[in-house]
Parts: C-alpha cells; sequence; structure tokens
C-alpha cells in the first residue's frame, strides 16, 4: 500500500516506517538464527563454526544476485508509475530471464569450486568437510533463493510491502520447522540446515507466484512480453549490476575477515558467527532506520520539499545516535546470555569472545546509525558516487584492520574492523550529506499540500551496514478538499 511520507511531524513518519521494515529485517535474520541454534546445539561447536565459514562465500556470490534482482525490480516500478502495464510485463519478462540465467550459472558452477574457495580463505581442516557439504547444497538451491527475491522485489515495485513479509515469515516458520526435523531426527547434519532453508524459500516462491496468478492479473505475461530486446537486457543490467556489486564489495571485506579468523583458529570462527547473529539484531533496527529515511528524503524530494528532508535527517540521525547507544547497551549487557543459546554450556572461551565482540561492536552502533541514515539520505537524493564510494572506503578499512590488527592483537584487532569501517565511512559522509543539506536550503519550497507521489522500496540483504536497495516514485491518487469543502470548515 502506497504510503506518504510529505506530511506530519518527520522524526514520527521516519520512525513508523521503519517499524515495518524492522520487522521484515528481523524476519530474515531468524532463518540465521534457527540454522545457528539447532546446527550449534544438536552438532556441537564445530559445526557451528563450519555453517559460520560459509557465510562470508555464500555473501559474495549470493549477495551480488540479491542485488541484480534488486536492480531488476526497478525498471517495474518506473513502468507501473507511469500506469504502462505492457511495460511492467516486458520488465518482468526480462527480469525472469536474467535471474534464470543467473540462478544456472550459480546452481552449475559454484558447487564445481566450493571447496578450493573455502580452502583459499584458509578454512581449518577439521571444518573444511561440512563447510564444504552445506555451500554445496546452498548453492545448488540458489534458483530458489534468487526467485524468491525477485519475485518479493516485483511485488513490492507495485506498491505491495505486506505480503512479501508474509511470504517471508511462513517461510521462516517452515524452516524452523524443518531444520529441528533434519538435523534432529533424521540426522542429516549440516546438510539437514541447508536442505530446510532451500525447501523453505522454493515454497515461498510457489507462494508468490499462486499470489500473483490469484491476485495481480496485471503481472500475467504474454506471449509478446517474452520477446525482449538488447536494449531491455541492457537497461536491467545496467541497474542491477552496480548493486550486485556494491553487495560483492562489502562481502569481499567479510570474505578479509574470515581468513583473519581461520588463522586463528576454530573458536575465533565459532565466536564471531555466534556474536554476528546477535550482533545483526542491533543492525536490524539501524538499517530500517536508513532505509525509511531514503524513502523519506525520495518522496519529499519528488513533492518539492527539501525543508522536510532538512528537518526529518537531522531528526533521524539523532534517532540513529539515541538508538545505536541504547541497542549498545543492551547488546553489552545481555550479549552473554544470548551467546549461550546458541551453543549452550561447556563453550566458555567461544562465548567469551563473542561478547568481547558484541562490546566493540556496542561502542560504535552510534557510528553504524549515523552511516545508513546519511547514506539513505543521499541515496534518496539521487546520489550514486558518494554512497558506492564510503563501500569502497568500508573494504578498505575491513580489510586494513582485521589484517594488521588481527595480526598484532588476535581476535580482539579482528573485532575492531567493524567500528573502524564505520567510522571510515562517516569521514567522508558527513561532509558530502553537509553539502547537500547546504543545497537543499537553496531550494524553493512548494506549498504545503499533499503530494501526488508515494515512494517504493525495492528491499534486498543486509549484511554489516550495506542495505542493498532503490527508490523510485509511483503516482498515487490525491483526494483534494472541494471547495465546497472549504466553505464548510469557514
Amino acid at each position: 500500500m502506497a504510503t506518504s511520507l510529505t506530511t506530519g511531524r518527520p522524526w514520527r513518519v521516519i520512525l513508523a516506517f521503519s517499524v515495518p521494515l524492522l520487522l521484515g529485517n528481523v524476519v530474515q535474520q531468524l532463518y540465521q538464527f534457527v540454522d545457528a541454534i539447532v546446527v550449534g546445539r544438536h552438532l556441537g561447536v564445530d559445526s557451528l563454526a563450519a555453517v559460520g565459514a560459509t557465510g562470508p562465500l555464500l555473501f559474495l556470490l549470493l549477495g551480488f544476485a540479491w542485488g541484480l534482482t534488486s536492480g531488476f525490480a526497478i525498471p517495474i516500478a518506473q513502468a507501473f508509475g507511469a500506469r504502462d502495464d505492457a511495460a511492467v510485463r516486458r520488465s518482468v519478462a526480462t527480469g525472469v530471464l536474467l535471474t534464470g540465467a543467473t540462478s544456472v550459472v550459480l546452481t552449475v558452477v559454484a558447487p564445481l569450486i566450493s571447496a578450493p574457495l573455502l580452502a583459499l580463505l584458509q578454512t581449518p581442516g577439521e571444518l573444511m568437510d561440512e563447510a564444504t557439504v552445506f555451500t554445496q547444497i546452498s548453492f545448488i538451491g540458489a534458483g530458489a533463493t534468487m526467485f524468491f527475491n525477485y519475485l518479493s522485489a516485483i511485488i513490492r515495485a507495485i506498491g505491495d510491502s505486506r505480503t512479501p513479509l508474509v511470504f517471508l515469515t511462513v517461510s521462516c516458520a517452515l524452516n524452523a520447522g524443518l531444520v529441528i526435523l533434519m538435523v534432529g531426527p533424521l540426522g542429516w547434519g549440516v546438510a539437514g540446515a541447508a536442505i530446510a532453508t532451500v525447501v523453505a524459500q522454493a515454497v515461498s516462491v510457489l507462494l508468490c507466484l499462486e499470489f500473483v496468478r490469484r491476485r495481480l492479473p496485471m503481472l500475467h505475461l504474454r506471449r509478446a512480453d517474452w520477446r525482449v530486446t538488447r536494449a531491455d537486457l541492457a537497461e536491467h543490467l545496467r541497474l542491477g549490476l552496480p548493486m550486485g556489486f556494491q553487495a560483492s564489495i562489502i562481502a569481499i571485506g567479510t570474505l578479509t575477515v574470515q581468513v583473519a579468523l581461520n588463522t586463528i583458529g576454530a573458536e575465533a570462527v565459532a565466536a564471531y558467527t555466534t556474536g554476528a547473529r546477535v550482533d545483526s539484531l542491533g543492525v536490524a533496527f539501524l538499517s530500517s532506520l536508513g532505509l525509511a529515511v531514503s524513502m523519506y528524503a525520495a518522496q519529499n524530494l519528488g513533492g518539492r520539499r527539501p525543508d522536510r528532508i532538512r528537518r526529518g535527517v537531522v531528526e533521524a540521525t539523532w534517532m540513529a545516535v539515541a538508538g545505536g547507544a541504547a541497542i549498545g547497551i543492551l547488546i553489552i549487557a545481555f550479549g552473554a546470555p544470548m551467546v549461550r543459546l546458541f551453543i549452550g554450556e561447556g563453550s566458555d572461551e567461544v562465548v567469551r569472545l563473542a561478547h568481547l565482540m558484541l562490546i566493540i561492536n556496542g561502542c560504535g552502533y552510534w557510528a553504524l546509525g549515523v552511516l545508513f541514515v546519511l547514506r539513505g539520505a543521499l541515496q534518496g537524493l539521487g546520489h550514486t558516487l558518494v554512497p558506492t564510494v564510503t563501500g569502497v572506503i568500508e573494504l578498505v578499512a575491513r580489510v586494513a584492520a582485521a589484517v594488521v590488527l588481527g595480526a598484532m592483537m588476535g581476535f580482539p584487532g579482528v573485532a575492531l574492523s567493524n567500528p573502524l569501517a564505520w567510522v571510515g565511512a562517516i569521514v567522508l559522509l558527513v561532509p558530502a550529506y553537509v553539502r547537500a543539506h547546504r543545497s537543499l536550503a537553496r531550494m524553493p519550497v512548494a506549498p504545503i499540500e499533499a503530494t501526488e507521489t508515494s515512494a517504493i522500496a525495492i528491499v534486498g540483504p543486509v549484511d554489516g551496514s550495506m542495505v542493498v536497495d532503490a527508490v523510485v516514485t509511483q503516482p498515487v491518487r490525491v483526494v483534494k478538499p472541494s471547495p465546497l469543502a472549504r466553505l464548510r470548515r469557514r
């Protein structure tokens, strides 16, 4: 459902819009939570570490694919905003072809190179077998993952953000039941955890298709819609590839951190894996706030309300700082008990290291919040260079800190790579937004009335401080008061 963000108190509008986004992020994290808890408690710390060791590699390739599908949905949203049903269907068909081709490549090639890539990452020998199995099964099921994300992006592109959340929740619940069954009674080990996730997402694909068949006749493709041109393919790749590369930039930094952890040992890998699960809860609120700001900025820019953008971003920044500090305190205070949810008793060193990582990250959440808000604001204003460059800065800072400080300090040095990367990024973001803030002050302000545009978010994966998203606008019908109504008010 389209939502206007051009009226009301800015901080209240942004905060209210963040809530459903937060729910979506939390549900996404539940996938990983369930796998980690069941694997850690039923199979042990080494199996949990093996699953954790696959994370950066999976995100490098699947994150790139997620970015692609998010970009493929942008032309759909633009055509829908123009009320051009034929263009919508042609764009959907183009995205289906490109998503299918990418899925085939991942399904065929990625499982064959999983073991060499894990060895290149210096995965500990005792983790290699299970890590390879988990990675191969995940890549074999890449088609289900990609099409679920693409179909969700299509539904969001036409203004429905609730339905994908419902299907994601159903998928998460199904995943929880399947992973308990396959890892527990069936005894399939880490392979069962991977199969459970693939099956759950495949079911979500079927649910999305049935929803489109029953409720969205405008997306029913015809024979002529499949006659895509080179121009159609080029346009979709032009939008999808940069978003995929941005995800890969962050993934490369995560891979470097994984290499540094692998050289320290299995306990360090397990500690970072479990700590990252808990850390993702704190990141979920901050990333949702950043995405809400990007949508808020885009819609108010379309409504010619630069004054609201300036005020809203400032208020959101203060919310990010306060929220980041509060979340940091909670994570630091309750981090250790939350870590034990994954591994149970008897792994005190893993719990100690994971809690240390949460303390280090918790002290830097304020910076991560500022990063999300300012980057989201610039993206909503149509700026692409600075947000991309800050991703590169994060990569360089994270790699340098993990390699240098990891060699000097061990696990604490690797953990410091996150807050140092966040601070390095906001060093560029702050002056960049200040310039945009001053530029907004020189823009004319439209009369205060309901605007005729509404923002649509196309949402992808979240990892660290990266959110793969795009914001476009679509026309919505606005009912203005009649002259008679004005006379009655007088």
